[in-house]
């Protein structure tokens, strides 16, 4: 298996969101630490910041003990989802990537990929007993899968794929992989739209692997509860990567009176950064500040 090697995206905007801070001696909680990319900038910049990180995945975990190994005591990782943890006492800051890492995608054995043949499963925390994408597509009914393709994938053509996928399984069961998934998702789109910018299985694949770990839902709990986890003037930072979980955190801040929003219009990469890393294109960071007294 290759090295985790991650390259934290909006890395200027999130070391610039800690300077709204009130004070720069605290407890930072990095609630999807991945490779740690975030975390050893802003631990380098703040010498008065302390680590709490937060992952599921144990080859994000042991890569980011490896990055962070250098500020010794001031890092604390947890093997953990950021939605069943409760800090000890009021944090400074809590940030949150949503994004699938690299390493994650780019290892075909993770099941995340359709350009790289693996098995089908996309399982953040591979070794828990929760359901793979194979036995999610083979237990829902042909209408429920079309329902979650169209509603987590906003995949226009959710009807025709789910009817392709469960005929597939009908007449050969179980796909032998993502490949062969990938394929039968992209025979559903008209010769011409196969060539697009955008592979065809990418809003198909989003859609399994939301359902297989539950994001949205996840996402919802960490809006609810991290407010709570902030002391007055602390900030909460979100990256997203889809429309789903933008809005989610866009309501979220605008909304919640514990929340006042210090970034109206989302951040972007900038050019430089889309072209040196394109999984960077569709990232956006919104900020907000812990209110004092609610």
């Amino acid at each position: 298996m290759p090295p985790f090697s991650h390259v934290p995206v909006l890395a200027d905007a999130v070391v610039a969101g800690a300077e709204h801070l009130p004070h720069q001696n605290g407890v930072l909680i990095d609630a999807t630490l991945g490779g740690g990319g975030h975390s050893a900038l802003l631990l380098e910049r703040f010498p008065g910041f302390h680590l709490i990180g937060l992952d599921q995945d144990p080859t994000a975990r042991a890569a980011a003990a490896e990055r962070l190994a250098a500020f010794g005591d001031r890092v604390e990782i947890l093997a953990t989802n950021f939605a069943s943890y409760t800090p000890p006492a009021p944090v400074l800051m809590v940030l949150a990537d949503l994004g699938v890492s690299s390493p994650q995608l780019d290892v075909a054995e993770r099941g995340f990929s359709f350009r790289l043949d693996g098995p089908l499963d996309m399982r953040m925390n591979p070794g828990s007993d929760a359901e793979t994408a194979a036995e999610l597509i083979d237990r829902l009914e042909e209408n429920a899968l079309a329902d979650l393709i169209y509603g987590y994938g906003e995949e226009r053509l959710s009807r025709r794929i789910a009817r392709r996928i469960k005929a597939d399984l009908a007449a050969q069961g179980p796909y032998e992989g993502t490949a062969a998934l990938a394929y039968a998702v992209a025979g559903c789109y008209p010769p011409k739209a196969r060539r697009g910018r955008i592979h065809p299985a990418t809003r198909t694949f989003q859609a399994l692997r939301i359902a297989v770990n539950d994001e949205l839902a996840v996402l919802d709990r960490l809006l609810d509860q991290a407010p709570d986890w902030l002391e007055p003037g602390g900030v909460m930072g979100v990256i997203s990567f889809h429309s789903l979980e933008d809005r989610r955190v866009k309501t979220a801040f605008l909304q919640d009176e514990r929340l006042e929003r210090i970034t109206r219009k989302p951040t972007v990469a900038t050019e430089d950064e889309q072209d040196s890393n394109p999984r960077s294109r569709s990232a956006k960071w919104r900020l907000a500040r812990r209110v004092n007294g609610l």
